[in-house]
């Protein structure tokens, strides 16, 4: 029998173009599974056949798991019981009996045949999807083979791919026959069906068609810094190159807009704003939002925001349809773009300078004559004004030296009593809420007012009441109560 073996697995390996070793791995499967019906209890089987002789054994085996974690007697066993066999055994390891192997004839020959054959089909899919791969090609080129509710399957050759509808352009009608073209999005190797999933909707496709169509980019001299896209309707890219010799707007555009019009042309009508990219992410900005002109910016590096002023004639223009221009503005700069009236600004600008004037006058109790001045200066907090450098504030000229260290010593006495309120407030705090990621004192302090002292308060709370409990927004107070909720999953887990 053995020889039979060892002719069956040439004339399959030659048969299906696949490497001997996928073949015998396939004829393992197919005995192990033909073993295991000898058992009425779900064991693990192990076959391995000898690839000189083809000799087969058989195996049943219990995997080690450490003491006190045993789940299933039919496939597991206890560290310390397995070290009674095996001395040098590890967690993870297995244990093995030796079985009476199942002679080949004997098993039913469909079903070995069906476990076989998937696998080989299998290690062909793999092999097709490997040397895809290492060809390094992000876009493929096919025929749509049919069409579903899923979406279309693209033939390319021995490949077949999966577009999926919400990878479509919206305005696009295919149809079974048409060659299409999309970029790689991502591999799937579990399941069966197409393994390759595509995407013509992707930022990465555009960069691609402009590749084809600017030999400057393929040479190096142009480079696509960042791209965002409304697929079938609008998109941008941002492009920078540092020959001085190149304009990049006009060598992507092209003579009479031909490359543009090309791309343009793949993407369904999709309209592409081409823009300058910029080290500066506030002239960035300016450029992206083209065509509106910008009068004034304002940038917020905490909240990596930036609010934008332009006049009442290009406000309809800066925003967009839709909103449609600032939002792939705030997706090609990764800036949170804030569109506003020089009105609006003003108010903004005053309401957040009645804000600190009022902290600066309550705080330091100063009148607000001292606090405007303060803020004139470019001071925000109390901090700033404990701690800034003693000869920046005397090069105020409105203060004179003993102003100055008043107002330091009145600054510093605030954060001392304030750090002590915060400690008598969260005496009652337990460590694992203190010691929780993204936690403080003056946060635990304000979760103490609201009864909040342990890492379970803090899980139980909904999004909304924490928001309003400590005035955070609502992703850090989503972030953190799921962080507070992480050990209940784990302790299920276990």
């Amino acid at each position: 029998m053995s020889r039979e073996v060892l002719l069956l697995v040439d004339a399959l390996a030659r048969e299906k173009n696949v490497a001997r070793e996928v073949v015998f791995g396939a004829l393992e499967s197919a005995l192990a599974s033909a073993t295991k019906k000898r058992f009425k209890d779900e064991v693990d089987v192990r076959v391995a056949i000898d690839r000189l002789s083809g000799e087969a054994e058989s195996f049943r085996r219990w995997q080690v798991v450490p003491d006190g974690e045993l789940e299933d007697h039919d496939l597991q066993i206890i560290l310390s019981e397995a070290r009674k066999q095996i001395a040098d055994i590890q967690v993870g390891d297995y244990v093995e009996e030796e079985l009476e192997p199942v002679d080949m004839g004997r098993i039913d020959a469909q079903a070995a045949k069906q476990v076989i054959l998937q696998k080989i089909r299998d290690a062909e899919r793999e092999q097709i999807i490997d040397d895809f791969l290492q060809r390094g090609e992000s876009i493929l080129s096919g025929t749509i083979k049919r069409m579903d509710r899923e979406g279309a399957i693209v033939e390319s050759g021995k490949v077949e791919a999966r577009l999926p509808r919400d990878q479509m352009i919206p305005k696009e009608n295919l149809r079974v026959g048409d060659r299409v073209r999309a970029y790689v999005s991502r591999l799937n190797r579990e399941g069966r069906g197409p393994q390759l999933f595509l995407s013509r909707t992707s930022p990465e496709f555009i960069k691609y068609l402009f590749g084809i169509e600017v030999p400057e980019i393929e040479q190096g001299l142009l480079e696509i810094k960042a791209a965002a896209r409304d697929p079938g309707v609008r998109a941008k890219i941002a492009v920078f190159t540092q020959d001085r010799r190149i304009d990049p707007i006009g060598t992507c555009v092209g003579v009479r807009g031909s490359r543009v019009q090309a791309v343009t042309g793949e993407l369904a009508g999709e309209r592409v704003d081409i823009v300058l990219w910029s080290e500066d992410p506030a002239q960035f900005v300016i450029g992206a939002l083209a065509p509106a002109n910008v009068t004034s910016i304002v940038v917020d590096e905490d909240k990596h925001s930036m609010d934008v002023v332009v006049d009442e004639d290009n406000l309809a223009l800066a925003i967009g349809t839709g909103g449609r221009n600032v939002r792939l503005a705030s997706e090609l700069t990764g800036w949170q773009i804030n569109i506003m009236t020089a009105e609006e600004s003003a108010q903004k600008t005053e309401s957040e300078r009645a804000t600190v004037r009022e902290l600066f006058m309550n705080k330091l109790d100063v009148d607000q004559e001292v606090a405007d001045i303060l803020i004139d200066e470019g001071f925000t907090s109390v901090e700033e004004v404990a701690y800034v450098p003693l000869n920046e504030m005397l090069e105020i000229e409105s203060f004179d030296e003993d102003t100055v260290n008043e107002l330091r010593n009145r600054a510093r006495n605030v954060l001392l009593t304030e750090a002590i309120v915060t400690e008598e407030k969260i005496e009652k705090t337990a460590e694992d809420l203190l010691s929780l990621e993204g936690m403080d004192k003056v946060l635990a302090a304000k979760l103490a007012d609201a009864n909040v002292h342990t890492r379970d308060d803090l899980a139980e709370l909904a999004v909304d009441e924490l928001v309003e409990a400590v005035g955070i927004d609502e992703e850090q107070a989503r972030d953190l109560i799921m962080k507070a909720r992480a050990h209940w999953f784990e302790s299920e887990s276990n």
